[in-house]
């Protein structure tokens, strides 16, 4: 009566909190969700959640479910590691560097999850911020690259990990702070912080400032997002961030994000993984464990458009 991705999809429900995006999440339409759903409840005679409702409601039955879920998918992820261990061996390398400064909020849990379950895999962390990690990717000497910026080169292929939402952090006494939305011309008088990167790894500049040919009045860079945070909330400058990483600011009201236009500004976060390792079962679960660890810890993000 049960099957493996009935217990996947109500998860996918719990931690998404709406059938489209749990459908995003499993890679479905949502009518092909809520046709599996309905045939599930059929065939138990009972409801699993109530429809409609925001957060998800779940019925006894679908509580009882996930409880089975939450006890027998961690069991499965850990025998498909064992199953390619045996299949694959288990020791090889995964050096990494990141191009995202926030990133670390949920790459340091999924390096902690993959230690435990591929101990024998020789792991490296390193900030892509002062070299080129692409070209490094490219080499040899790098096995995967946290990247928002692909760049077409031979070998390489591009995972997307999720989709975000890149905001603009306000102080909440700014005049912008009582807009709906932010236009590139808002900035032109502005002092705009930013992390010590270049302005073409920037989305705010390539694909929000320049394309309206606005420059603004200063710009200011700090290396750690706290102290960005203190800066705009004491008025003297505004910054973006993605979502997850702002949400830990806006949520205590200790700044105002505003949406960088009218339909906003989305942008998806890839691995850049050369092909030859495409396939290693390990790079394969470190995946996994990555985009399994930022839908849990993540406000806000999506499955990759």
């Amino acid at each position: 009566m049960l099957e493996i991705r009935h217990l996947k999809t109500l998860h996918a429900l719990r931690e998404a909190d709406s059938l489209v995006e749990a459908a995003e999440r499993l890679h479905l339409t949502q009518s092909a969700l809520s046709h599996q759903f309905k045939e599930l409840e059929e065939r138990l005679g009972l409801p699993l959640f109530v429809r409609k409702t925001k957060p998800v409601r779940f019925t006894s039955a679908g509580l009882r479910l996930l409880q089975l879920a939450d006890s027998l998918l961690p069991q499965l992820r850990a025998a498909e590691r064992d199953m390619a261990r045996l299949a694959g061996g288990t020791a090889g390398r995964l050096h990494m560097a990141i191009e995202c400064h926030s990133c670390f909020q949920w790459l340091m849990p999924t390096i902690d999850q993959f230690r435990d379950a591929w101990p024998e895999v020789e792991l490296d962390l390193a900030s892509g911020f002062s070299f080129a990690p692409l070209p490094a990717l490219a080499r040899g000497d790098l096995d995967l690259v946290v990247t928002s910026d692909p760049i077409e080169l031979p070998g390489i292929t591009y995972v997307p990990l999720f989709t975000y939402e890149a905001l603009l952090a306000v102080a909440n006494q700014h005049p912008l702070a009582s807009k709906p939305y932010v236009v590139p011309e808002d900035l032109a008088g502005e002092t705009l912080i930013t992390y010590p990167i270049e302005r073409d790894r920037l989305d705010i500049f390539t694909r929000f400032l320049e394309p309206a040919d606005v420059e603004p009045a200063q710009v200011r860079t700090s290396e750690l997002t706290v102290m960005m945070m203190q800066l705009v909330a004491s008025g003297r400058g505004v910054c973006s961030l993605p979502n997850w990483a702002l949400h830990e600011y806006s949520s205590r009201g200790y700044v105002t994000a505003k949406k960088l236009g009218d339909k906003s500004l989305y942008a998806t976060l890839y691995a850049a993984i050369r092909a030859d390792m495409l396939d290693a079962p390990f790079m394969r679960d470190f995946l996994l464990t990555a985009k399994d660890t930022s839908f849990a810890t993540l406000e806000g993000v999506s499955a990759a458009r």
